[in-house]
């Protein structure tokens, strides 16, 4: 193995705890209300609805939607798979499974990310972060059947879990396996894992509450 290839090799893997120690620091200065570390984990010209940017704007956002809508809240990571697209850009999936305090229900949520990240002078930033969400309701009542986003104060609505993946759809509209088999795919390749599962279904529109 030549120089070259060691320091690349060395540079992946620093990369990807950076990217994990990110994520985790995302949920912590979140829960504990510290929005200029928050804001700080997204890169300075983060876009901010649709014609805002910069951290100032997302701060006052995020203030916005915490003060209105919880009293606290407790994320926790799950499985984090990380694919990068070059060696400043990658992209990836996290589970996280939250509880909220929202006036006198504790929302209970389960979702997951997918994220854009970007290293800027020699750090690695979030570039997008896209929440998709399977449920949210109170911790007393299950979230069984149809339109599981069930906020206290709003009226329930369709999450969006699934909507990054075309296997959910087609797995429910084709027939069991047992009854006909069928050829299987080949392996992604290396660093296509992701991308392969989305195979270009576009980003869901996330409903703000």
């Amino acid at each position: 193995m030549d120089n070259d290839t060691l320091i690349q090799r060395l540079d992946r893997l620093e990369s990807l705890e950076a990217i994990r120690q990110l994520v985790g620091k995302y949920a912590l200065s979140l829960d504990m209300r510290d929005l200029d570390a928050h804001v700080n984990l997204f890169a300075a010209d983060i876009r901010v609805g649709r014609e805002k940017t910069g951290r100032a704007h997302l701060k006052a956002w995020v203030d916005d939607t915490l003060r209105h809508q919880f009293t606290g809240t407790s994320h926790h990571i799950g499985q984090h798979i990380i694919e990068f697209v070059d060696a400043d850009h990658a992209i990836g999936v996290v589970y996280s499974k939250n509880e909220h305090e929202a006036g006198a229900e504790w929302v209970i949520m389960q979702m997951l990310y997918w994220d854009d990240y970007e290293r800027i002078d020699g750090q690695w930033f979030f570039r997008r972060r896209l929440p998709c969400y399977w449920y949210a309701t109170d911790l007393n009542k299950p979230a069984i059947g149809d339109m599981k986003m069930r906020w206290p104060g709003h009226a329930p609505y369709h999450g969006t879990f699934h909507e990054l993946f075309p296997s959910w759809k087609a797995f429910w509209a084709n027939s069991p396996v047992r009854d006909q088999l069928r050829e299987v795919a080949e392996p992604a390749p290396l660093e296509q894992f992701l991308r392969q599962m989305r195979a270009d279904t576009p980003a869901p529109k996330i409903r703000v509450r």
